[in-house]
């Protein structure tokens, strides 16, 4: 045999074998994807837990102080300086600001000048009338026995009442007097803007120099922060079903006391302090459909401010032999939900559920599932119904996930 022979016999044989090796291949069973050489995938199961569990409503909500007071002005004139440090704590009647004060100082020297002038006039009118009262009790028996004429009698009775006239009226420019100059030392007094509560004081609206007058905005505003405010809004429907479980107005009041509440900061932290109910607004608000509530939180390092925002929960009932998996079970596929259940032969089977309500990182599942199956928490995307598993306890992070 020639060379070019063996040539084309050896490549007819190396195509014969590549063939055999592609049909070969084609016709072996495939493995599922992550599925061992040697057998069925590792998943990691979680028994379903029936248990009563608390369930929790979550609001968002905006903090509030308890009580908030715009310091105004109360008079005109010009701010001297300012005596106090800008969202600092303050004290109430601690000056904030002061108004020049000289122009209410002299309003207030000239009243306390006409009240000394009125005092005296009065002190004067009421001499006149004692001589006037004398020259009538002089004239009197005279008139009487006729040592006296009539006329002398009826002008010293006339010019006594004229003095009893000048008296009274010298008491009323007295009370006028008096008045000027309580007016005049409670607009000496409106010259020191004082902090009206204590609590902590806001940035200064307007600075030193500037001219102020009644209608001048706020100086500045002190909010008292410990307890402070956190308002949120519930649904009414929802609002109405806690209502009707608490049919009589004690057992209202019992309830509200007794609620807790939680507040999950900005930053995801949960505030180590608890909240009580304070009150629930009068209306349901017509746009929104939902009603306003107030809680309490305590607040003794002023660490939480006026404006903030948070979440606030609050266990509004508690699920009698609840159903739990852990969320990362449970599947959303248009719309609904599933998980993938394994049997007692380790074979996986998909289920679909009915969740609920989440409570922390579980979730409730209302139907579908029974207490004491096995779902998958780990290795869901390996699986496909009917395949042969082998099942391995789930094994949770720090976070109990």
């Amino acid at each position: 045999m020639n060379t070019i022979s063996k040539r084309k016999l050896w490549i007819a044989g190396a195509l014969f074998l590549l063939v055999i090796g592609i049909v070969i291949g084609a016709t072996r069973p495939k493995r599922a994807s992550g599925t061992p050489p040697g057998g069925s995938p590792d998943v990691q199961v979680v028994l379903v837990e029936q248990k009563d569990v608390p369930i929790y409503g979550e609001w968002i909500g905006t903090l509030d102080g308890f009580t908030n007071a715009d310091v105004k002005a109360q008079v005109t004139g010009y701010l001297m300086r300012q005596g106090y440090q800008e969202g600092a704590f303050v004290k109430k009647g601690q000056l904030l600001f002061e108004i020049d004060p000289r122009p209410f100082q002299a309003a207030l020297d000239q009243a306390q000048g006409q009240l000394a002038q009125a005092t005296a006039a009065l002190a004067n009118a009421e001499a006149v009338q004692g001589r006037t009262e004398l020259d009538v009790n002089r004239y009197t028996p005279l008139a009487r026995e006729q040592a006296a004429s009539q006329q002398d009698l009826d002008n010293a009775v006339q010019n006594n009442l004229a003095a009893k006239a000048t008296v009274a009226t010298a008491k009323a420019q007295i009370k006028s007097a008096e008045a000027a100059v309580e007016t005049a030392k409670i607009n000496l007094d409106f010259t020191r803007l004082v902090a009206p509560i204590e609590g902590i004081a806001g940035q200064a609206q307007l600075q030193v120099g500037a001219l102020v007058n009644l209608s001048s905005p706020p100086v500045t505003s002190v909010s008292t922060v410990d307890p402070i405010k956190v308002y949120f809004t519930v649904g009414e429907p929802q609002y109405l079903e806690w209502r009707r479980r608490f049919p009589t107005e004690t057992t209202r009041q019992a309830a509200d006391k007794n609620l807790r509440l939680e507040l999950i900061l900005a930053d995801g932290s949960t505030y180590p302090h608890e909240g009580t109910f304070y009150f629930a607004d009068r209306q349901v608000n017509e746009s929104t459909g939902a009603i306003r509530i107030a809680g309490l939180f305590a607040n003794p390092a002023n660490i939480l401010r006026p404006g903030g925002y948070g979440k606030v929960r609050a266990v509004i009932r508690t699920q009698q032999g609840a159903l739990l998996v852990p969320q990362r079970a449970v599947s959303e596929l248009q719309g609904g939900y599933q998980v993938a259940v394994v049997d007692s032969e380790n074979k996986v089977s998909i289920r679909a559920v009915q969740a609920g309500d989440r409570v922390g990182n579980q979730w409730v599942i209302a139907e579908g599932l029974k207490p004491g199956e096995q779902v998958i928490a780990e290795g869901v995307q390996k699986v496909r119904p009917g395949m042969q598993v082998n099942p391995k306890p789930f094994a949770r992070d720090s976070q109990g996930r």
